[in-house]
């Protein structure tokens, strides 16, 4: 079985026996590598068996292709750092203008300025104001930064949306039970790959580094991201941290976070519109010293503004249904790149106990 077999089944039955062991002869060959470089090697073996387990894997890139920078576009990064930096200022059309550009930065570049202001159900003279305001002459300065470039940065996951709208025309009401299995699965492919191209290595290692030093770690996640808070409860139960789901039964949510003390670490999942519950616990736990790791779809996030690190998730869309794959996948490497981190030792659960007993 091949190593990164071996590290993806064990992320997917979340019993550690400590990474080093799985690592076996090829330990020197990880030893100083950092968390996120680490997630990236692994992140085909892991994303496939996490989401699709009868799929087969693609090999792993090398570590060198996944380093902060893949395929960026400064330009670009730079301008949607600086409309993250200032969301809060800006009006209320801008706001809106702002979160299309960033959600959308694969479509900006052959985009005309009526298309952008229809989706953003604006003028286009807001376009113009919105591109001014960031120093450009106008809409069409702007976008050549989003045109630079673009034949390396088409999105998978954009293109694949181009796709099903097709399948679904031609197929007419007709598409079988298969059919939309097979449409569900290519596009959480189309995501992964996506995920893996614009993650931030940097940010990835600095939510590790702030898990690995914290004494307690707090989840919250609310609705559909209740499932990866679950799940990211289970697995960090098996480290010798404080763990801790909030879960609001009965809503108290307030009364479940009183134990939480300065120094913690609070891992909040959200996407749009976001869980009122979920900011509540927010507020609340940066209010007592806590520092925050983010799971959220925009650096424009109320979320993402109050986040020691942000891990930006975009899912794919496939009949009108936004998929957990990413987000899953991101959650399971979290974890096993801060298994990696710390060296976690196997810790059997009780279960396990009385069976060998």
């Amino acid at each position: 079985m091949s190593l990164s077999r071996q590290v993806a089944r064990t992320a997917w039955s979340a019993d550690f026996p400590c990474l080093r062991s799985i690592l076996g002869s090829n330990e020197n060959n990880f030893l100083g590598t950092n968390p996120a470089e680490f997630f990236f090697y692994f992140l085909p073996e892991i994303a496939i068996v996490a989401a699709m387990k009868k799929l087969r894997s693609v090999p792993p890139a090398p570590i060198a292709a996944h380093v902060s920078g893949r395929g960026a576009n400064p330009q670009a990064e730079a301008l949607l750092k600086r409309i993250a930096a200032e969301f809060e200022q800006l009006s209320r059309q801008l706001k809106v203008i702002g979160r299309y550009v960033e959600q959308n930065r694969d479509h900006i570049g052959p985009e005309r300025i009526q298309d952008v202001a229809d989706q953003c159900g604006v003028q286009p003279s807001a376009v113009i104001r919105f591109a001014k305001h960031f120093g450009f002459s106008g809409y069409t300065e702007m976008q050549k930064i989003f045109r630079d470039g673009l034949s390396q940065q088409i999105s998978p996951a954009r293109n694949y949306q181009s796709r099903i709208r097709t399948v679904i025309e031609s197929a007419k009401g007709r598409l079988s039970s298969g059919d939309i299995a097979y449409e569900f699965i290519n596009g959480s492919i189309a995501g992964m790959h996506e995920m893996q191209r614009d993650l931030h290595s940097s940010v990835f290692s600095d939510a590790v580094n702030l898990l690995a030093r914290a004494d307690g770690i707090w989840i919250v996640g609310a609705r559909r991201s209740a499932a990866v808070a679950s799940y990211l409860t289970y697995a960090l139960q098996h480290t010798d941290k404080r763990i801790q789901l909030v879960s609001g039964f009965g809503s108290m949510h307030e009364g479940q976070l009183r134990s939480l003390r300065r120094g913690d670490v609070m891992i909040a999942i959200s996407f749009a519109p976001y869980a009122d519950e979920t900011l509540q616990c927010v507020k609340l736990a940066v209010s007592r010293g806590a520092r925050l790791v983010s799971i959220t779809d925009s650096m424009m996030s109320p979320l993402a503004q109050q986040s020691q690190a942000a891990l930006i998730v975009h899912e794919s869309e496939t009949f009108g249904f936004r998929s957990l794959t990413n987000t899953m996948c991101l959650a399971q490497s979290l974890f096993i790149a801060l298994a990696y981190h710390i060296e976690l030792e196997y810790q059997p659960t009780s279960s396990s106990l009385a069976a060998q007993a």
